[in-house]
């Protein structure tokens, strides 16, 4: 009897350390994955060191998708590829099971497929046999930049600001700013969404003045998603009307308008009189005099205007009738005391208190006179020019 006992627990020690060995040199390897969204990859899944008999090879899943562990897969040698709960076509086996390989392709990977996959070997006599893949995503993200169109003003505000939109890891934005370091300064915000990217935000602000107008930086962004960094330029724009109008003498009958504005100005070409004469003409910013007669003669107004305003100049035109000499007069702005002067000489004139020479003479005198111009501009304030 003692005999028979000792043979029992011998063969049952013998088969235990057989078995030990068996599952000491069998495994099931896999390994994390990484991917792009939108882009394929491979779930391995490898057996190796047993001679057991692979009956089935199953594959289950807990993802963001499916967030309760479920079987998705099995492959068996007489029916191959079998869906479980529904056939979703990405997945394509492309293992051996005769080789022991159990790995799966899977294209157009998105957000809902991440998670864990688990790839199940099923064996004779040892029963199952497992391992874990870990399916990570990286989303790249969505760049933009938007002009906050700041007007020129003395307060601080928003000038730009730049988006890193969904990105999976998060993405970090930064400012090169160049010359305008310390002049300018940045916020950073950042938003999680329920699919696990995130978006981050970060705006400059300053004060929208004609010193930053028209200054390149860079918004700067970083991500793992990422093949590299990104820079994205962008000329800051201070935004205004047009200021003091110039008419510029060009040639001998041709005069420019010319007004600092942004965006850049319209010009449109008028006379006071509303009437036009033939021999002259607009080509966009320019007044071309064609011929000289005393049909040009007459107060010209040039207007410079963009969707923050408007402001006006003036040329006034005098053509003698002797030897046909062209006598130009330009009228420049806020010249108030000039008015007030003329005004007072024009009262006397009136009045009878100016003293008057004769009637020829005084003929020649109105004639020859440049009176001003009064206009009211956008603000409703009066303008007055001179003639130079």
């Amino acid at each position: 009897m003692g005999i028979v006992l000792f043979k029992e627990h011998y063969f049952g020690f013998l088969a235990s350390l057989i078995l030990s060995t068996v599952a000491e040199a069998l495994q099931v390897t896999g390994g994390n994955v990484t991917v792009a969204l939108g882009e394929t990859c491979v779930l391995p899944c490898k057996l190796t060191g047993t001679t057991e008999t692979l009956s089935q090879i199953s594959w289950q899943r807990v993802t963001r998708g499916a967030p309760q562990k479920e079987n998705f897969l099995t492959i068996a040698r007489e029916t191959g590829l079998t869906p479980v709960n529904g056939d979703d076509r990405r997945f394509t086996f492309i293992g051996n099971m005769s080789d022991g390989d159990g790995s799966l392709q899977l294209s157009g990977v998105n957000l809902m497929d991440e998670g864990i996959y688990i790839c199940i070997f099923t064996l004779f006599p040892s029963g199952n046999q497992k391992t874990e893949i870990l399916l990570n995503l990286f989303v790249p993200p969505v760049l933009s930049l938007e002009d906050h169109r700041p007007a020129l003003g003395s307060e601080e505000v928003a000038l730009v600001t730049c988006t890193a939109a969904g990105s999976k890891p998060p993405a970090e934005v930064k400012w090169l700013t160049g010359t305008l370091t310390g002049k300018v300064r940045t916020t950073n915000s950042s938003t999680e969404h329920p699919n696990g990217t995130t978006t981050t935000i970060s705006s400059l602000f300053g004060v929208p003045s004609r010193e930053i107008n028209q200054h390149l930086v860079h918004c700067v962004i970083t991500s793992a998603a990422l093949m590299k960094k990104e820079s994205l330029p962008f000329t800051i724009q201070v935004y205004f009307s047009p200021q003091e109008v110039n008419i510029r003498q060009q040639g001998q009958s041709s005069f420019e308008c010319v007004a600092e504005a942004n965006p850049r100005a319209d010009f449109t070409w008028n006379r006071a009189d509303n009437s036009w004469p033939q021999s002259a003409t607009v080509e966009a910013a320019t007044l071309q005099l064609m011929s000289m007669s005393s049909h040009l003669n007459g107060l010209y107004q040039c207007e410079a205007s963009n969707s923050y305003g408007r402001k006006r100049g003036h040329l006034y035109v005098h053509v003698t009738s002797g030897d046909c000499v062209v006598c130009w007069t330009l009228f420049s702005l806020l010249l108030l005391a000039v008015i007030a002067g003329l005004t007072t000489m024009f009262y006397f004139y009136k009045s009878g208190k100016f003293p008057r020479t004769g009637e020829g003479t005084s003929r020649n005198r109105k004639s020859d006179a440049a009176i001003p111009a009064e206009e009211e501009d956008e603000d409703g304030r009066l303008q007055a020019e001179r003639s130079v």
